[in-house]
């Protein structure tokens, strides 16, 4: 009996045979793999702009560029040679604006409720907690180098103190606010959610009744000519203009269904910019499509104008992008050939509703 048991747990000689080939197979096919080829990743990581980087905003204080984005990303330039310079924040916060001062600094919002300001260029950054419990989203420099920063339930934070301090208001709407604009030192319009459109005629010390746009419009961008002359951006390629402050807006033709997420002003041409790589102008009372050639479909965020005339735009997948108005328009990268774009219009450029802000 004890001989037969222990020579029924013996293997066979075809149990055998399965079990080594069961052992034996993933190695053979471990050494039949190709070697992990990171050659690629090592390039890209040794660039200064790489195409998985997501820029939100740029702006300049005449000498310096500096775009910002996701996981802390700071990219710095001398304006009169685009030569970038990468740095992250060794926080790493979600950058979503920047904007520059009249006294030549810089302040960076990011979305875990803090503001950067830089005294250097961009070298460095000094961060500044916001004392709030609402999301924010985008923030400007006031002609006195004041900071204003707005978010949800029409929250508008403000510090006269370069952050030390903050003041915190409300419209007292459940609106998330989009964007804030100084169009002199007395003169601001805040816009948002719900077609939310309010004016302080104090310097943002009070705020008017807020009045709202038909619709629910949601507003991703604005540019205002004057208090009465103004335009707004929304979903679906949508843009409303005004001619008498707000109290009536008339929606003008697009060839596109893009989000529009923003407008630049050059030389009395206004131009709207967006998802999928939407670049429109304005023609009369209708907007026309400027043709991307060779570019790939990405949001294009914010702009610049540079000292020499050129515009700078910035986007998704690395997009930092160059247009020389004093020539064929064509839209180069600033410094890699693999982020290549151009855009060709015998017209110039257009701008972000952040950017009225700087």
């Amino acid at each position: 009996m004890p001989n037969r048991a222990l020579s029924s747990i013996q293997p066979t000689g075809s149990s055998l045979k399965v079990l080594l080939a069961a052992t034996v197979a993933p190695l053979l096919m471990t050494g039949c793999e190709a070697p992990l080829n990171l050659e690629g990743v090592t390039q890209e990581l040794q660039k200064q702009v790489r195409r998985t980087d997501q820029f939100q905003a740029i702006a300049s204080n005449g000498a310096t560029l500096v775009a910002v984005g996701d996981d802390g990303l700071v990219m710095t330039s001398p304006e009169n040679k685009l030569v970038w310079t990468r740095q992250q924040i060794s926080e790493q916060p979600p950058l979503v604006d920047v904007a520059s001062c009249p006294d030549n600094s810089f302040v960076a919002l990011s979305m875990d409720k803090k503001v950067w300001r830089s005294d250097d260029n961009g070298s460095s950054w000094q961060a500044s907690d916001l004392p709030t419990q609402e999301d924010v989203m985008a923030l400007t420099c006031a002609p006195d180098s004041s900071i204003w920063v707005v978010g949800s339930f029409s929250t508008i934070l403000s510090s006269n103190d370069q952050g030390q301090n903050w003041n915190e208001n409300t419209l007292g709407e459940d609106a998330f606010l989009t964007s804030i604009v100084f169009l002199d030192a007395h003169t601001a319009i805040l816009t948002g959610e719900f077609g939310v459109v309010s004016r302080s005629d104090d310097g943002g010390q009070s705020w008017n009744e807020p009045e709202y746009i038909p619709n629910d419009f949601y507003i991703q961008g604005a540019h205002f000519n004057s208090v009465d002359v103004g335009w707004v951006a929304g979903l679906s390629g949508q843009i409303l203009f005004t001619e008498d402050a707000g109290m009536n807006w008339t929606q003008q033709q697009t060839p596109t269904e893009s989000p529009i997420y923003g407008f630049y002003r050059i030389d009395g041409e206004l131009f709207a910019y967006g998802d999928h790589g939407t670049v429109l102008k304005l023609d009369g009372i209708s907007w026309h499509k400027v043709a991307v050639e060779g570019g790939k479909p990405v949001y294009l965020r914010d702009a610049q104008r540079l000292n020499d005339g050129s515009l700078l735009l910035a986007g998704g997948s690395g997009s930092l992008l160059s247009l020389d108005l004093t020539s064929s328009l064509d839209l180069k990268p600033s410094i890699d050939p693999q982020l290549s774009q151009k855009l060709s219009h015998n017209t110039e450029l257009s701008a972000d509703s952040q950017l009225l802000n700087n």
